[in-house]
């Protein structure tokens, strides 16, 4: 199956990664925006079109997001309350994630089928990860539920 490599750009205002393919060909842009309250994401194609929005959902116990294509909801992302490893849901597709203390690796599953397999980069300026499809998914959804892990990463170590 496809790999995905998604590369954060550290000097920048906002959130800016880019996506490339195995041969190192660009596939995504993704921004997000510097004066909101919340995260949110924009995950473009290479062309400049929206092709997923993610954003933080506030007031919340448990870090929660929702991930939106032309304005309607497709799924909405909480991470669970878990001591010794990373644990989320992804409601209205029926995947789970489940990852490692550190959150360096982790799986998204759909019942017993693994959907795609993510690894973090352990010394790189700026976060970068490896997504490894398992199976054929639908990569932007995919690629949304790394970047909010991410988003869940980064403000856990803020606190």
């Amino acid at each position: 199956m496809r790999d995905l490599y998604i590369k954060q750009h550290i000097f920048s205002w906002s959130d800016r990664f880019s996506v490339y393919d195995e041969e190192g060909a660009p596939c995504y842009q993704v921004g997000g925006e510097v004066f909101s309250f919340g995260k949110k994401l924009h995950i473009y194609d290479m062309t400049g079109e929206e092709l997923v929005f993610v954003s933080q959902k506030l007031l919340t116990f448990l870090p929660k997001y929702e991930i939106s294509r032309n304005g309607t909801l497709v799924a909405e992302v909480v991470r669970k309350f878990t001591f010794f490893k990373q644990e989320y849901t992804v409601d209205a597709l029926n995947w789970q994630v489940h990852g490692d203390f550190f959150a360096h690796e982790y799986t998204i599953m759909q019942g017993e089928r693994r959907i795609a397999h993510v690894s973090r980069e352990w010394f790189t300026l700026g976060d970068a990860y490896r997504i490894h499809f398992a199976t054929e998914a639908d990569e932007t959804l995919v690629l949304a539920i790394c970047l909010i892990i991410d988003a869940c990463i980064e403000e856990a170590r803020d606190d």
